[in-house]
């Protein structure tokens, strides 16, 4: 594997570079490949792809990201057989999420992200793209720097790892309504965002707010907005 260039409709993909390629014959999860150039990465990608081991764990993936940071086993499953029969079709993968029951059944645990908590106000407000420094360094104050995870594996997925933060969340809602001042409405807002979703206390606390800024960091501090 080698950089694919500056081209980007290329980025990621599988490069072979014989002068940086080890010759002969390979063994990867017991079984061998011939040295046949190209061929033998891409037979060993195929291979790897078509693993139960891949489908499980992509599986499980989907459902700690949009279910629970436990995933249920039988719904794992069930998208794991859906895997291997669509030849990985993620599209396929979202469709049988989200037709299961068990996504509906269980209560919204799921903390957002803080990009996702980020852009979802964004677009619950319909603000404008604004000042990406300022998007980066939000990011950076609420433990998600761009493209900076701390770890090889990315990012966490568990609510558990996000907690720490809310108090930080709240200090840029803060400054992200006083910004907004009285440019929006914080019941439409809450429409938009959260529609039935909304409890009978947020929407109180909001109707109860002394300005429409508060009313709108209330509102980004819910827990219906902070969740999934």
């Amino acid at each position: 594997m080698i950089p694919p260039g500056p081209d980007p409709a290329h980025g990621g993909e599988f490069v072979f570079n014989r002068r940086m390629h080890e010759p002969g014959p390979q063994t990867v999860i017991g079984t061998s490949y011939p040295d046949t150039g190209i061929e033998q990465g891409r037979a060993v990608l195929n291979d790897l792809a078509r693993h139960p081991a891949t489908a499980a764990h992509v599986a499980e993936k989907f459902v700690r990201h949009f279910v629970a940071d436990r995933p249920p086993l039988p719904l794992v499953e069930r998208l794991a057989a859906r895997f291997r029969e669509t030849d990985g079709d993620l599209k396929e993968m979202a469709r049988a999420l989200v037709a299961a029951p068990e996504v509906w059944a269980e209560p919204r645990a799921k903390l957002k992200r803080p990009a996702e908590w980020i852009v979802a106000a964004l677009r619950a407000t319909g603000v404008p793209m604004p000042d990406t420094g300022r998007v980066a360094r939000g990011l950076t104050l609420l433990g998600q720097p761009i493209w900076r995870p701390a770890a090889p594996a990315g990012f966490s997925d568990d609510s558990a790892a996000w907690l720490d933060g809310l108090a930080q969340r709240l200090e840029v809602a803060n400054e992200f309504a006083a910004r907004l001042g009285d440019k929006v409405d914080p019941s439409a807002v809450t429409e938009i965002a959260l529609g039935p979703l909304a409890g009978a206390e947020t929407r109180q606390a909001i109707s109860r707010a002394e300005s429409r800024p508060q009313a709108l960091t209330l509102l980004l501090m819910a827990p219906e907005f902070q969740r999934r």
